[in-house]
């Protein structure tokens, strides 16, 4: 009997610890507490942050406004991410302090490939109200 492809969903304190997790980034973030020049006026969209089961790793999804110099930004924020977890603690109180990184966020992308797909003539005509 084979293993399912994937395992059950993050639990309700996973989701929890990371909506907060997220609020904080978001917050920091928007102040320009980082103290980075790439980071300076730059616009960046948390859309959303993932915790591993044991909550001492947090996957952060950003997304520069635009999406302008994502890589750029993403390495700055990976640079900082010890500044980071040190200004995300100072808001958050947690039992342990997660391990955060950063990745881009490609579901904007996603939903723009799939809205062109709807677009189309036939995929249109297919779906027919």
């Amino acid at each position: 009997m084979s293993k399912p492809a994937s395992g059950p969903g993050p639990s309700q304190r996973q989701l929890r610890v990371g909506e907060v997790i997220r609020r904080a980034l978001s917050e920091i973030l928007m102040r320009g507490e980082l103290h980075e020049p790439e980071l300076d006026g730059v616009s960046i969209t948390v859309s959303e942050v993932r915790c591993s089961p044991d909550l001492r790793q947090a996957t952060a999804f950003v997304m520069p406004l635009g999406g302008a110099n994502a890589d750029q930004v993403l390495t700055a924020l990976n640079r900082t991410r010890r500044e980071m977890r040190r200004l995300v603690n100072r808001q958050v109180t947690l039992k342990f302090s997660a391990e955060i990184h950063f990745v881009l966020d490609e579901s904007y992308d996603r939903m723009d490939a799939t809205r062109a797909m709807f677009a189309r003539p036939e995929v249109a005509r297919d779906l027919g109200d």
